[in-house]
């Protein structure tokens, strides 16, 4: 089943990052499929060439390599445009001109069916004036998908059935910058992906994904949501947490391959001291091996090695 890794180029890519990477390489290589890098650089604020050539710079180190040319969403909007313009034209996009902190009150109140926190249709329903007054104060709309609150099931491949209701996502932020939960559908649809590997923090956002590719006409992404990785304090590890990227570890002795081992080892997919090769790692991989639950790292593993 064709998959990617698609990183952020906000910074370097912590052992989190690579962990879940090298699941993604290794659902694909393990199948005999295509593993594409695509880098979502939607944000041009903070994102920069240099993280960008970080980060695929570990990756090789780590040993995963990828398939064509790295693809870069800031060159992709002609498709983003193209999407909303055929959601558009069948009246399932609107502006809406809430600002963030009318977003936040409205998802904090009883909204019936919808999961909390999701946007209630505020703007859904705005009259042509009622859009004008709102121009006139200077708000620029965001634009958003009309969905109707459909319930929406994924099967994914480690967590089984997942229910959510849509609700009505972005589609395009009032900078004009496409969001994230188009670009992706998008990108995936484009670039012939089968099978989306990502961190289990990402499951909420899967029954919205998967309808906006049934609307836009696109084939059914399968989905396998992997553990994340936990600091000692168990919190969502990040780099403020101690040595926890590539070169951190090198600055404590360690190798690439030294950091895959330990990944592999966290994985189930190898034995302690074992130190497998790619080729190793993909024949004896198996999505059935996994663990389930998040690998919390100990305190002498983000002080030193």
């Amino acid at each position: 089943m064709d998959g990617r890794f698609a990183p952020s180029p906000t910074g370097e890519l912590h052992v989190g990052n690579l962990r879940t990477a090298l699941l993604a390489w290794l659902f694909a290589r393990a199948a005999g499929s295509r593993f594409v890098v695509r880098v979502e650089d939607l944000d041009t604020v903070v994102s920069k060439p240099e993280h960008e050539a970080a980060q695929l710079r570990d990756l090789a180190a780590l040993g995963l390599d990828w398939d064509g040319p790295v693809a870069r969403q800031s060159a992709r909007h002609e498709l983003y445009d193209d999407a909303i313009a055929q959601l558009d034209a069948l009246d399932l996009v609107y502006p809406c001109y809430c600002t963030r902190r009318e977003i936040q009150v409205a998802a904090s109140a009883p909204q019936g069916p919808l999961p909390e926190g999701a946007y209630p249709g505020t703007c859904r329903q705005l009259g042509a004036a009622t859009r004008r007054q709102r121009e006139r104060e200077g708000r620029r709309p965001a634009l958003r998908l009309r969905a109707g609150e459909p319930m929406v099931t994924v099967v994914d491949r480690q967590l089984g059935p997942f229910t959510a209701v849509v609700d009505d996502v972005v589609l395009r932020r009032n900078d004009g910058t496409p969001a994230y939960n188009l670009a992706v559908v998008v990108d995936d649809a484009a670039q012939g992906i089968i099978e989306v590997v990502r961190g289990d923090d990402l499951l909420s956002s899967s029954p919205r994904q998967a309808h906006l590719g049934q609307l836009l006409g696109f084939p059914s992404f399968a989905y396998a949501h992997v553990p994340l990785v936990l600091a000692p304090d168990g919190t969502r590890l990040a780099k403020r947490h101690g040595s926890v990227t590539l070169a951190d570890r090198a600055a404590h002795g360690e190798t690439a391959r030294q950091v895959r081992s330990w990944l592999a080892r966290s994985l189930g997919l190898a034995g302690p001291g074992e130190s497998p090769t790619m080729a190793e790692l993909v024949a004896g991989f198996g999505p059935e091996r996994l663990p389930r639950d998040a690998w919390t790292l100990r305190e002498s593993e983000v002080t030193g090695v």
